[in-house]
């Protein structure tokens, strides 16, 4: 029986599902600029195609004749995902509902629509539009296109204006820069899985960030501490709304929220993707037992995803490497508390460049704990 894969992407957080799609039986055909990525080296084919190049993949694909196209933590990598699922008629949201899950001025529209709480914002070119508007301090100005906290600032006064949307558009693939209202509150982001229209609640991961006016992710935990029964309750009412609003039937998704100390929740943004910075690739597996890369290949391939634990469900965490502090609570880490080790990035040598986005921290290690208290207990000794 014929099982070609095909895999968009070849970095670290995509090198976990070209692994899994070979346990699993699959050959594994790979598309990604060619920059020595490790998936370069794991994959069965390996085809140096920019991700962004769809019409050269596409070409590729119809030899290869596919059974799923997938990719996973990945906006860029989605749209591509989608373009080759419809082309070839292979399990996919389309690239109506792929705009909609990627472009984040077109995802506040739909919000819009639907009436779900989201923040206020709008396209702009210039510091002047912020008054006619109506937008008060403080601001988030960030691009329409990007993710992995790239060019998103948090702005306090006009003074800093001209700066972040020049900034923000640079990182923008088309140009364009969104100005929104800041939502306070803890942030959170929401894992689900969707078959055929059902969507499956996985997890609830509770962010920490470097706070403004970059929000670098530097650690993320699951299941979420700071959260009640009634919150999860309210969250699991509100995703699946979110999710029907931009057309997301199949495959992985991945829902930021704030919520305020009220209680009150809103939309930051939501990815028809598999969870960066490891939260689905290990997280999830860790915290709910969920063989969750497994499901996303499932899904892509046309099967109905088993959501079933096959491991008993754990306390996970990722930490994230940024500053000789950060390296020296990691050896800690090896030396005192191994047990709780579960996986560890290349970590590159702290040379004192400036963390800016995702893509610039050092690295990273993955924790697992028996029990909340002791892992709340450990990320305390590791400065969070």
């Amino acid at each position: 029986m014929k099982k070609n894969l095909v895999i968009i992407g070849a970095n670290d957080f995509q090198n976990s599902l070209i692994l899994r799609a070979k346990d699993l039986g699959y050959t594994t055909h790979v598309f990604a600029w060619q920059c020595g990525d490790i998936g370069e080296r794991t994959a069965d084919y390996f085809y140096p195609i920019s991700i962004v190049e769809k019409e050269k993949i596409l070409e590729i694909c119809k030899y290869i004749d596919p059974v799923g196209v997938v990719s996973i933590a990945s906006d860029l990598a989605a749209i591509t995902v989608n373009y080759i699922a419809e082309r070839l008629a292979l399990v996919g949201n389309g690239m109506e509902s792929a705009m909609l899950a990627t472009n984040k001025h077109l995802m506040r529209k739909a919000f819009e629509r639907a009436g779900l709480p989201s923040c206020r914002s709008a396209i702009v070119n210039y510091p002047e539009e912020r008054e006619a508007l109506g937008f008060s301090f403080p601001l988030i100005i960030k691009p329409t296109d990007r993710s992995g906290s790239r060019g998103i600032f948090k702005v306090h006064e006009q003074s800093e204006l001209e700066v972040a949307i020049t900034q923000a558009r640079a990182h923008s693939f088309e140009k364009q820069v969104l100005m929104e209202e800041y939502a306070e509150g803890r942030e959170y982001s929401i894992e689900y899985i969707s078959y055929n229209g059902q969507h499956h609640f996985l997890a609830c991961t509770e962010k920490y960030t470097t706070g403004d006016p970059l929000f670098v992710e530097t650690a993320h935990l699951q299941p979420a501490y700071n959260i009640t029964d009634k919150l999860l309750c309210d969250i699991k009412a509100l995703v699946p709304k979110v999710l029907d609003c931009l057309g997301v039937k199949y495959g992985a998704s991945h829902t930021e929220l704030k919520i305020d100390e009220n209680g009150n929740i809103k939309i930051i943004e939501c990815g028809a993707r598999m969870g960066g910075d490891c939260i689905g690739s290990d997280l999830v597996y860790l915290s709910t037992g969920i063989d969750f890369v497994k499901a996303v290949i499932d899904v892509a391939c046309g099967n109905e995803p088993c959501l079933e634990s096959v491991v008993s469900p754990q306390i996970s965490a990722i930490r994230f490497i940024f500053s000789e502090r950060d390296l020296e609570n990691y050896k800690l880490v090896k030396t005192r508390y191994s047990e709780s080790l579960y996986r560890t990035s290349e970590i590159l040598p702290i040379d004192g460049r400036k963390i800016c986005d995702s893509s610039t921290r050092y690295g990273y290690y993955i924790l697992k704990s028996g029990t909340m208290e002791k892992m709340l207990e450990l990320l305390s000794k590791l400065d969070l």
